[in-house]
């Protein structure tokens, strides 16, 4: 597997620190807040990822080769799986997208334990609907 981004290791190492649950729960919160909000023209249809329980949007660029990611949700601990799994995704190639395994991820953070199946299918929705953008893009190039 890649390298992992600096601010990958970094949510990692404060995960791995965190002592229980709900030092954890805290740190999804801090994280979700911390996301760069969408603007209400972002907050659309064509950006809202199916799968999720509660709504979740996100949007993908690709700057050289790689995928940059941002979003959002309406359920502040959504926000903060969001914001984990972006800070794991951002910076990676199509190629990267497809390999990533976000349970994996979830796991290596300690909170696979606490994501219910439902939480986990909208965290696999969301890992889904990137690889989806990078798919399309690539195929877009090569035709």
């Amino acid at each position: 597997m890649t390298k992992l981004a600096e601010a990958a290791e970094e949510t990692l190492h404060a995960f791995q620190l965190a002592a229980g649950w709900e030092q954890r729960a805290r740190l999804l919160m801090q994280r979700g807040d911390q996301l760069e909000p969408l603007i209400n023209d972002e907050r659309n249809e064509l950006n809202l990822v199916a799968g999720c329980d509660s709504k979740l949007w996100l949007i993908g660029e690709q700057r050289d080769d790689r995928w940059y990611f941002r979003g959002t949700s309406e359920a502040r601990l959504l926000r903060g799986l969001l914001a984990v799994l972006l800070v794991r995704v951002d910076g990676l190639d199509a190629d990267e997208l497809q390999r990533l395994d976000v349970a994996d991820w979830f796991g290596q953070l300690g909170l696979s334990r606490q994501l219910s199946p439902s939480r986990a299918n909208g965290m696999n929705a969301v890992l889904g609907r990137m690889r989806e953008m990078a798919a399309a893009a690539k195929s877009a190039s090569k035709g």
